[in-house]
């Protein structure tokens, strides 16, 4: 799988505002798919003391949840921590990742912010847009908008909102549990990845597509780490 967009990684802080400015526009807002059997997560962990990274790309049956296929990619950090540029810095990554998928997913949950993002422009954005996949905005905190309280059961829901637009949604997937933030990300509506969301949290506050790829990311760095210490 690889990106049909492609553009410069090595760029100035403002040269990536400019360019998330450019790219926001290309943006589907409503469904734009046909039937989703394959679901992606992604994610990536930093080694401490090193600029070593592991990105992971995990795919799974959209019925059953099971994984399918899960391929990790070993690189080296290349954008530096800036607050709504996170793109930047996961992207090349992931990219490598997900060159060694076998199967093309029909739908990748990002565990991050989509149109919920200061330029509407966030990783689940960005990612959709250069591979042109559907895809969703999943972040564990809320990076921009305000909500109102939500109630306590599951599937609770109330409209994430910056200067009277709706960019996303706080969600409670399992009940009395904080909330988790749905944004969309590009070819999906966002009443349809609410949904979506909502089915991939069965047990647990976050999506099994995060849970999965937060794993994989986890343990690969882990026995990485473990090996060159030997």
């Amino acid at each position: 799988m690889q990106p049909i967009i492609e553009h410069p990684w090595n760029l100035t802080e403002q040269q990536a505002f400019a360019l998330q400015q450019s790219l926001a526009s290309k943006i589907v807002t409503e469904n734009q798919f046909t039937d989703i059997k394959l679901i992606a997560g992604v994610d990536v962990a930093y080694a401490k003391e090193t600029n070593v990274l592991i990105a992971a790309v995990v795919v799974l049956d959209a019925e059953t949840l099971a994984v399918v296929e899960s391929v990790t990619a070993e690189d080296v950090e290349q954008f530096p921590y800036i607050p709504g540029l996170f793109s930047f810095r996961e992207l090349p990554s992931l990219i490598k990742a997900f060159a060694k998928l076998k199967n093309t997913p029909d739908l990748v949950v990002c565990d991050g912010q989509g149109l919920a993002h200061p330029r509407r422009f966030g990783l689940a954005c960005h990612l959709g847009l250069i591979f042109d996949v559907p895809a969703i905005g999943c972040g564990k905190r809320r990076l921009f908008g305000f909500h109102e309280e939500l109630d306590a059961e599951r599937g609770s829901i109330a409209h994430l909102v910056d200067n009277d637009e709706v960019i996303g949604c706080a969600l409670r997937t399992q009940e009395g549990i904080k909330p988790i933030y749905v944004s969309i990300g590009h070819r999906i509506s966002l009443e349809t990845a609410s949904d979506w969301v909502l089915k991939l949290t069965p047990k647990y506050r976050q999506p099994e597509t995060t849970r999965q790829a937060d794993q994989l990311v986890k343990l690969t760095l882990k026995a990485l780490e473990i090996a060159k210490l030997i």
